[in-house]
């Protein structure tokens, strides 16, 4: 079953974006808390939003996506930022479920577009993308300005 996100949930998907960044050899990058993911996801402001996969009344998987524009377009759209299932649930149509469930958002309010990253070597995820239909914006390269560089740039001074 996939469903929307709930306060109740926030104690496991926590717990699958750190396994998730075990997965992904960065764990030593992850810091979230429960409680900044609880403030992401229903905080007034909300920034973040999320579907879980359930099974058997356990989280097993989760998608947790924000809204992107495309100046383009002239519309929103979505952007994944994490997309997890447990290794002993895959293979059970958790994955395409999470993903049909914000294809379904993005055609009910009009959206563009779903977009995510992925990393190279995760050779898995890249077929599964692909027998989904999904194209790799193989022109595009990614940035990230984090950590002592955020730092360093916001404190120039531009006149």
């Amino acid at each position: 079953m996939i469903r929307r996100i709930e306060p109740a949930d926030t104690a496991a998907v926590t717990g699958l974006v750190y396994e998730l960044a075990e997965y992904e050899k960065a764990r030593h990058e992850c810091s979230l808390t429960e409680q900044q993911l609880t403030t992401a996801l229903f905080g007034d402001s909300p920034a973040l939003f999320g579907h879980v996969a359930v099974e058997d009344g356990t989280v097993v998987g989760t998608a947790l996506w924000f809204l992107n524009f495309s100046t383009w377009d002239g519309v929103h759209g979505i952007y994944l930022e994490d997309l997890y299932v447990q290794p002993e649930h895959r293979g059970r149509g958790h994955g395409k479920a999470l993903l049909a469930a914000l294809a379904r958002e993005c055609v009910e309010r009009g959206y563009s577009r779903l977009a995510w990253s992925v990393l190279t070597w995760n050779t898995p995820s890249i077929e599964f993308y692909e027998s989904l239909g999904a194209d790799a914006q193989s022109e595009w390269l990614g940035y990230r300005l984090s950590g002592d560089g955020l730092t360093r740039l916001a404190a120039e001074v531009v006149n």
